[in-house]
């Protein structure tokens, strides 16, 4: 198969005319952030060398090192240190080759082969074969992390590996999201799995080599002089755990770091409006801040007053005030380019005082104020403030319940929040079925709300077992889980956020992929002299 065609023509998720003007618009944004004044010209090497220092809030944490948004220090060393079989373009969801070099999905959807690349080894130096695709996805599912896409890897039912460079997985049923979960599950070394989950060695395929770790402190990698894509330009990366942000703000200001995507909106806008740092957007990589609601409390149980919730949120005061304009307000989850995206129910709830206030009188008086968790990294802080306030103009009471992020977490994965609380999902950035049955507020099988509905399950189990996601039978099964959201209301969404990262004038060619890390292969460091 090609690389630069979509799955197929069964997998094309957006129309031509669509796939056109996005790709237009998001490469011409892309070649916009990544022009500065390291711009290389027209034939122009890439500058050699330099340690690049990447600030991050979060440490390293072995036991969620597979679980995609629990610490970014954890997204940062599997993109740069492991190989995936493939990567989705990073303006749609084309698949391009990575550790597969070419893939045919079965016409029933009920198999996928995959050429593997025959020049790849690990970083002790041992090849990669097709027996490690089997023995990745089975570590993937054995823990001690609780991957997202753990039901889409356990639908996999047969690894045929007699050729050591080709590898046929079979699958249960069709699964239209197996692209995404090739996309972000490494390809890890069983041999030193037990290592892996202790945090002690990390073998990987990619670009870069984990050299050390210093908890709390730092991590650092060295270019992997055998990569198979060619030697990264960088000597090295170090990332250093920076958990306060107005400190990793000031570093960066004072040249301690070159780096950064955890800086708060106002110090992001700040940075690279004011100060010459540059300004990358990762299209593709949105996410979208909501409020959960677990609908087994007493209080919330009632749907007046989760519809309540919805008509009493300021949407554009937290997206415009918080986010700094870096977003917009849904009803919905899927971000515009989303074949999901329906443009008309995103008006359902708008902020209404009058028609919450109905809804809590129908209710009836709440006797105990409902707590508000939220986590003490980033700004939710002070969204959680803000939905306190919204909720008290219609006479729903709120106490806020601060969590560090590991606290947060672990609550949301399961499902200990007793009543509201604040976070950021993603996954509505890949295929449509995933969000149903990969994403923890989601999951139709055991969410964070504790939501269970027989309606809800079956249209989950509709968009991931057809096998063209674009199809009627696809589009239909998604309507129906926007009308659940809708009417149900176990959690309600606030906006689309953008993931920025602000960069130094002397960092030049950065990539991201859809779970917002950087990718530094490409990446180099103007040398000191430099055209300026």
């Amino acid at each position: 198969m090609p690389a630069s065609r979509l799955r197929s023509a069964a997998l094309a998720f957006l129309s031509i005319a669509l796939v056109g003007i996005l790709a237009g618009c998001s490469s011409a944004v892309a070649q916009q952030q990544n022009s500065s004044a390291t711009s290389l010209a027209p034939g122009q090497a890439a500058p050699r060398g330099g340690d690049l220092r990447v600030g991050v809030l979060t440490d390293l944490s072995p036991k969620t090192f597979l679980q995609i948004g629990t610490g970014a220090l954890n997204g940062q060393v599997v993109a740069n240190v492991f190989d995936t079989l493939i990567r989705y373009s990073r303006d749609d969801l084309t698949v391009e080759p990575a550790l597969a070099t070419h893939w045919q999905l079965a016409a029933d959807g009920r198999s996928l082969a995959l050429d593997l690349r025959p020049d790849v080894r690990y970083h002790d130096g041992r090849p990669f074969v097709s027996a490690d695709v089997e023995s990745s996805i089975k570590a993937y599912l054995s823990g001690p992390w609780t991957p997202q896409f753990k039901r889409t890897a356990a639908a996999i039912t047969g690894f045929d590996t007699t050729d050591p460079h080709r590898v046929v997985l079979s699958f249960a049923h069709p699964l239209s999201n197996v692209f995404d979960l090739l996309d972000s599950a490494p390809i890890i070394d069983v041999n030193t799995l037990p290592e892996l989950k202790a945090g002690k060695v990390f073998n990987g395929t990619g670009p870069f080599t984990f050299s050390s770790w210093q908890p709390n402190s730092s991590v650092r990698l060295v270019r992997n002089e055998h990569y198979w894509g060619g030697p990264a330009n960088l000597d090295a990366i170090t990332f250093t755990v920076i958990p306060d942000q107005q400190a990793l703000y000031t570093r960066l200001r004072t040249g301690q770091i070159d780096a950064t995507q955890d800086l708060n909106y106002h110090d992001q806008q700040l940075a690279t409006s004011r100060y010459g740092f540059r300004e990358v957007t990762f299209t593709g990589g949105e996410s979208q801040e909501y409020v959960g609601i677990n609908v087994t409390n007493p209080a919330l149980s009632d749907v007046r007053l989760r519809q309540a919730i919805a008509y009493a949120i300021d949407r554009p005061r937290i997206i415009n005030d918080v986010f700094r304009g870096s977003g917009y307000v849904v009803n919905l989850p899927w971000p515009k380019w989303s074949p999901a995206y329906f443009a008309q129910a995103n008006q359902t709830y708008t902020r209404d005082l009058a028609k919450a206030r109905q809804l809590v009188a129908a209710h009836g008086p709440i006797a105990e104020p409902i707590p508000l968790d939220y986590s003490t990294q980033g700004v939710d802080r002070v969204v959680a403030q803000i939905v306190q306030s919204n909720l008290a103009d219609i006479g729903v009471p709120v106490v806020l319940s601060p969590n560090d992020q590991t606290q947060q977490a672990a609550k949301l994965i399961g499902g200990k929040f007793t009543g509201l609380w604040l976070l950021q999902h993603g996954f509505a950035q890949f295929t449509p079925s995933t969000l149903a049955v990969s994403a923890y507020p989601f999951n139709a099988a055991k969410n964070s709300s504790n939501f269970v509905d027989p309606a809800y399950a079956a249209a989950a189990n509709a968009a991931w077992t057809t096998p063209d996601p674009a199809s009627p039978a696809a589009l239909g099964a998604y309507r129906q889980l926007d009308d659940v959201w809708l009417r149900d209301l176990f959690l309600v969404e606030i906006g689309i956020v953008f993931t920025k990262a602000a960069l130094a004038p002397s960092v030049g060619n950065v990539d991201w992929d859809r779970r917002g890390q950087f990718h530094f292969v490409n990446t180099y460091l103007a040398h000191q002299g430099a055209d300026d």
